[in-house]
């Protein structure tokens, strides 16, 4: 698990001006004007490189670093621990429709325990449009730590799980679809290669890019929709359900259908790959488990 954990922080960190790109679209408002565009992927990420400097695009990264090994360790922890709880108890083996329950748990899971708070952080810094080479611009928020003291100063613990459902039924989605692709393409490249017991790298990097793209896709507006409310101060006198009511309805009225995929480029960009080296790495580590899993001393006393 520490290998999987140690490449997906080196993934975030190259991937990490994806995310502030994706963050500030989805917050972005371009685009309402008649007869304008929303502005683009390459359009964003200029526009914060000459009025933040190159180092803007790293925003948030403290945070998203502090959450990556407990995220990892769960989704994976919990997907095996509820994926064996859901097979067949004779056969060992699980379902197609369980591995999607399975996802879908394992990313509730992960959720609550720990992507919510670190995507409340993360998004205030990155939402944050000041110079870093202007030491005259103070920032609300100085890094990760003042982030989260401020926001439980100011607006309560609480603070940190706002849009806790939407983030759930985000990660949810995306692990239910990502799991249940990521095992039904493993099982179609070993049907095609029945001589092979394991899959080369290489494939489990193709597949984990494939399955890795499938969240995104079935769950963007979920994510613009979060992203806002995250970003947004306490609303006295307003539920939850109300809060994302108004952010959704405010958007289809203002912006139309096509702002609630804004972001969905780098998203893609950034999510994909790091799946693809996650699971590569985690089917390694897998592997060199269940061998050791052997005991030594069947082996020494084996006739």
């Amino acid at each position: 698990m520490s290998c999987t954990t140690s490449n997906d922080q080196g993934s975030q960190i190259c991937c990490q001006p994806l995310d502030t790109i994706k963050v500030r679209m989805q917050l972005s408002k371009s685009g309402m004007a008649p007869g304008t565009k929303p502005r683009g992927f390459l359009a964003t990420g200029v526009m914060i490189v000459r009025r933040e400097t190159p180092l803007a695009l790293y925003k948030g990264l403290g945070a998203v670093l502090s959450g990556i090994v407990p995220k990892m360790a769960i989704r994976f922890a919990s997907f095996e621990t509820y994926k064996e709880w859901l097979a067949d108890k004779s056969t060992g083996n699980t379902r197609v429709g369980n591995i999607f329950i399975a996802g879908l748990a394992a990313g509730t899971t992960e959720a609550i325990a720990v992507v919510c708070p670190m995507e409340v952080v993360k998004i205030r810094l990155q939402a944050q449009q000041h110079s870093l080479a202007d030491p005259l611009e103070a920032p609300r928020y100085r890094n990760a730590g003042h982030a989260v003291y401020t926001i439980i100063r100011e607006e309560g613990f609480s603070a940190l799980y706002r849009g806790v459902s939407l983030t759930a039924l985000r990660q949810a989605t995306n692990q239910g679809a990502n799991f249940t692709a990521y095992q039904e393409l493993k099982k179609l490249a070993h049907t095609y290669q029945p001589d092979l017991k394991d899959l080369p790298s290489y494939q489990h990097m193709i597949i984990g890019l494939i399955s890795g793209a499938m969240g995104p896709f079935s769950n963007a507006p979920i994510d613009t929709i979060k992203t806002r409310l995250q970003k947004a101060t306490y609303e006295p006198g307003t539920t939850a359900f109300e809060r994302i009511a108004a952010i959704a309805k405010d958007m289809w009225k203002q912006e139309g259908v096509r702002s609630f995929y804004k972001g969905i480029t780098p998203r893609v960009l950034r999510v994909a790959p790091g799946q693809a080296i996650v699971f590569a790495v985690y089917e390694k580590v897998r592997g060199i488990i269940e061998t050791m899993k052997v005991s030594p001393s069947q082996d020494r006393y084996s006739e």
